[in-house]
């Protein structure tokens, strides 16, 4: 049951997943693919204000993905540029990543088969999982400077019928589950986890939160 206090809970963990972090002009602009359409759209907007010269999108079919689309993530938000007035020219595709990991090391690949070798970046996210984002970018490529954004849209206004609130709960919860057990298996840098943050994850765990667990 989605309640008020449910709610109030999960608005912790929308508001730690959030780096609130300014893009800035970078070498590349990298939009990790989802479910989520808008991310392509923040990552067209912010190549078309002129603030990187490279819209590289990464992303395979993953969890969610493979259950409703047959085309890979990287094809559609690409297709959602085009559409938008990016130039064809400007944009690369990484099409055959699962997960964020593979999302930075095949996107490495990518740069260097094509002899690109951009200093900072702009990594495009959903709202709920720039944290975790960054810490797996910065595992993988520490020597790169790094902003993470996502679409800018308040945690009320964020579900849809396609991305409905109970699921986006179930993922808040298990990418801070993640975020805190993922340094340890080499996934990611440790992130500071404060202990209002876990009091609200374990509530909603204890509320049955947990369809988005790693086993």
């Amino acid at each position: 049951m989605i309640n008020q206090e449910v709610l109030a809970e999960a608005r912790t963990l929308w508001d730690y997943h959030h780096l609130n972090h300014i893009p800035a002009e970078s070498d590349c602009i990298l939009v990790l693919g989802s479910h989520d359409l808008r991310v392509a759209d923040r990552g067209a907007e912010l190549y078309l204000q002129g603030l990187a010269p490279i819209l590289i999108f990464s992303g395979g079919l993953g969890n969610v993905t493979k259950g409703i689309w047959k085309d890979p993530e990287a094809d559609r938000f690409a297709r959602i540029a085009l559409d938008m007035g990016v130039p064809a020219e400007a944009i690369f595709i990484e099409n055959q990543s699962t997960n964020t990991g593979e999302n930075i090391l095949f996107t490495q690949r990518l740069l260097a088969d094509k002899g690109l070798h951009p200093q900072s970046f702009i990594v495009v996210q959903k709202p709920y999982m720039e944290r975790r984002s960054y810490a797996t970018f910065k595992k993988h490529w520490p020597d790169k400077d790094l902003l993470v954004t996502s679409p800018q849209i308040a945690f009320e206004d964020y579900p849809t019928d396609e991305i409905p609130v109970k699921r986006v709960i179930n993922i808040m919860v298990g990418d801070l589950q993640r975020i805190r057990i993922y340094p340890a298996k080499g996934f990611q840098i440790p992130m500071e986890i404060p202990d209002a943050v876990w009091a609200a994850y374990e509530k909603l765990v204890g509320w049955g939160f947990t369809e988005h667990l790693a086993g």
